[in-house]
């Protein structure tokens, strides 16, 4: 082997100092810490800055015709109106990603999932956020309404519409939807052979039915 393992390996390096930059009710934090490297204890500890942050489920909804529901929604920070999918925040640690994906589907599209299955989960930034982002294709559609759910904001200015797996895949290549989110969810369903064009017959490996024996 001339490489080391390709796995990802959780890891900490030492924290000399570490001090709150912002911290308020709001969901995420930036936090300054100063790490040495491992084994270098006379080293003079260097700066990282950290963006705390709960982690995020994301839903790559396809209906039977092979659609998916795309949000279009502004996002001020970066000064665009994306194409995106549904996605919401974990409300904390033990909170069960499939169970926030389920939820955000249904607030933001009124929509529930027979089928689900977990395509990949990402960390967007390492180099300075600690969110992880867990990515999930539902299938076996159902309108269920968005109950009591009041958009409030940039979602009460979103819109909302079905559009073909492939052609999200061809913007995606193109270069035309850059959502990392969506990004990610599309290249990852097409190379699995899930959705669009490339789905393979029959139910794929890994797909959880809503009420079967886990």
């Amino acid at each position: 082997m001339d490489h080391p393992p390709l796995r990802d390996v959780p890891t900490t390096w030492p924290v000399a100092e570490s001090a709150d930059l912002h911290r308020d009710g709001w969901v995420v934090a930036l936090r300054e810490d100063r790490i040495r490297r491992p084994g270098h204890p006379d080293e003079e500890p260097f700066r990282r800055v950290v963006l705390e942050h709960p982690g995020a489920a994301v839903v790559l909804a396809v209906d039977a015709r092979e659609r998916v529901l795309c949000l279009w929604q502004y996002r001020h920070a970066a000064g665009h109106r994306f194409v995106e999918i549904p996605a919401g925040l974990m409300d904390g640690e033990d909170e069960d990603p499939l169970d926030v994906a389920r939820r955000e589907l249904g607030e933001e599209a009124g929509l529930a999932a027979g089928e689900w299955t977990h395509l990949v989960s990402t960390y967007a930034s390492p180099g300075i956020s600690a969110e992880l982002a867990h990515i999930y294709l539902a299938r076996d559609l159902s309108d269920v309404g968005r109950g009591d759910f009041e958009p409030q904001h940039e979602e009460a200015e979103m819109e909302a519409a079905w559009v073909p797996f492939d052609d999200l895949l061809a913007g995606v290549l193109e270069g035309r939807l850059c959502d990392a989110p969506l990004v990610i969810a599309i290249l990852v369903a097409h190379a699995r052979g899930l959705a669009g064009a490339a789905r393979h017959d029959g139910v794929p490996a890994g797909v959880q039915k809503e009420g079967a024996a886990t």
